[in-house]
C-alpha cells in the first residue's frame, strides 16, 4: 500500500508513529563549542536549526529574520529540540519552521543532547537573551525542566509528566476531532471501545469522557495495566462488538497498542467482523485501520509560536498541555469499502492521505 503521491510527506509517516509512541532513537552529543569556529573567544552557542554540515533553509530564515530585528545576538523565543540526526530531525524542523512562519520575533534553535549539560545551556540561553522556551521533544522538555527563570512552552510530545502544571501541546490528537470524524463517517455508531493503561492514558481518557457526551457516544473504557490484560479485553471486547453501532479506538498507549502483538490480533478480527478502527497512528491506517488523525507539524508549529507570543506580551501562562488540534488525516479505502462504507472520489480527496492509492 502506498501513499497518494506528490504530498511531500511520505516519508516522515513512520517518524510521526515514532513520536506518538515515544519510540525516537537515543539523540547524538551536542557539539562542543570550540567545533564553531567562533573568534570572539566567547563560548560559542549551538547552531540555528540543523546541522552546520547540512543545514536546512529554514536555518537561514531564522538568522535573517534575527538579523533584520536589530536585535543581534538578543532572542525572544528560543527552542529546545532533539539533537538527532535525519530523517527524525526533519519533524522538529518543520516544528521550527511553524514557530517562524508564525513569529516576527527571533528564534533560535538549540539541538539538545539526551546528557546535555544544563547549565551550558542555561548560560547559553541567558547570553543569547532568551525570554522564552518552547520546548520540543523528550530531550527538550528534560532540558527545560532544569532550566530557571525563563517561562516554558512545551511541545513534540505525545504526553508529559505534571502535564496540569506545564504550559503547550501535545503530539496527541484532540479526542473530541476523533470522535467527530467518526460520527461524520459513520453517523450510526453509539459506542467507542478503548483499552489502555491508566499509568499512560488516564488524562486521554478524561477528555475522551467529555468529548463521546458530546457527540453522543457510550466511551467504553476498558483499563489494562499489561499486555496480557490487553489480549482479553480485545479478545472480549471484539467478539461481542456489533459493528452496527460500535467502533474501536487505538490510543497512543505504548502498553495497550503494542505494534508486535496487539495491533495484528485487533486488524485481524475487526476485519473479519466488519468492526470499524479508528487511531492516531498513520502507519495503522496503511495495514487496515479505517481512519487516523495525525499531527501536522508546521500547524502545530504556528499554534505553540501564539502562546509564545503571548507569554511575551504579558499574558500570564494558564498551564495546562492540551491535545493537538492542528492535524492531518488518513484514510483506508479499502477498509470502507469492506465494512460497507462507500465513499466517492470527491469524498476521498477530503483526506490527506489515502491507502491503499487509488
Amino acid at each position: 500500500m502506498e501513499l497518494k503521491p506528490g504530498l511531500g510527506t511520505a516519508a516522515m509517516l513512520p517518524i510521526l508513529a515514532a513520536l506518538l509512541t515515544g519510540a525516537l532513537p537515543q539523540a547524538h552529543a551536542v557539539p562542543h563549542s570550540d567545533d564553531t569556529g567562533g573568534d570572539s573567544g566567547a563560548p560559542a552557542t549551538p547552531a540555528v536549526v540543523g546541522r552546520r554540515d547540512a543545514a536546512p533553509p529554514v536555518q537561514a530564515q531564522l538568522q535573517t529574520q534575527a538579523d533584520q530585528a536589530g536585535h543581534g545576538h538578543d532572542d525572544s523565543i528560543a527552542v529546545l529540540y532533539p539533537d538527532i540526526g535525519e530523517p527524525y530531525r526533519k519533524v522538529f524542523t518543520e516544528i521550527i519552521d511553524g514557530i517562524e512562519r508564525q513569529t516576527h520575533l527571533p528564534v533560535r534553535g538549540y539541538p539538545v543532547a539526551d546528557h546535555a549539560e544544563s547549565a551550558d545551556l542555561q548560560a547559553a540561553l541567558k547570553r543569547n537573551g532568551a525570554k522564552v522556551i518552547i520546548a520540543l521533544g523528550r530531550q527538550g522538555v528534560k532540558a527545560a525542566a532544569a532550566m530557571t527563570g525563563t517561562p516554558v512552552i512545551v511541545g513534540g510530545v505525545s504526553s508529559v509528566p505534571e502535564e496540569d502544571k506545564l504550559d503547550g501541546i501535545s503530539l496527541t490528537p484532540d479526542p473530541s476531532l476523533l470522535f467527530a470524524r467518526l460520527k461524520n463517517l459513520l453517523p450510526a455508531v453509539r459506542r467507542v471501545i478503548v483499552v489502555y493503561n491508566p499509568q499512560n492514558s488516564e488524562p486521554l481518557i478524561r477528555l475522551a469522557r467529555e468529548a463521546a457526551r458530546v457527540e453522543g457516544l457510550e466511551l467504553v473504557a476498558l483499563e489494562a495495566s499489561d499486555l496480557a490484560a490487553a489480549v482479553r479485553h480485545y479478545e472480549s471486547a471484539c467478539a461481542g462488538a456489533d459493528s452496527r453501532l460500535d467502533a474501536l479506538w487505538l490510543p497512543p498507549d505504548a502498553t495497550t497498542v503494542d505494534e508486535s502483538t496487539i495491533l495484528p490480533l485487533v486488524l485481524r478480527e475487526s476485519w473479519e467482523r466488519n468492526l470499524p478502527i479508528f487511531s492516531s497512528s498513520v502507519l495503522h491506517v496503511k495495514k487496515g485501520a479505517l481512519f487516523a488523525l495525525f499531527p501536522n507539524n508546521t500547524e502545530l508549529g504556528r499554534d505553540l509560536a501564539k502562546l509564545a507570543t503571548a507569554v511575551l506580551g504579558g499574558e500570564p501562562q494558564k498551564h495546562g498541555v492540551t491535545p493537538l488540534r492542528a492535524v492531518r488525516t488518513a484514510f483506508n479505502w479499502r477498509t470502507a469499502s469492506h465494512i460497507g462504507l462507500n465513499m466517492d472520489a470527491n469524498q476521498q480527496r477530503g483526506f490527506d492521505f489515502l491507502y491503499p492509492e487509488p
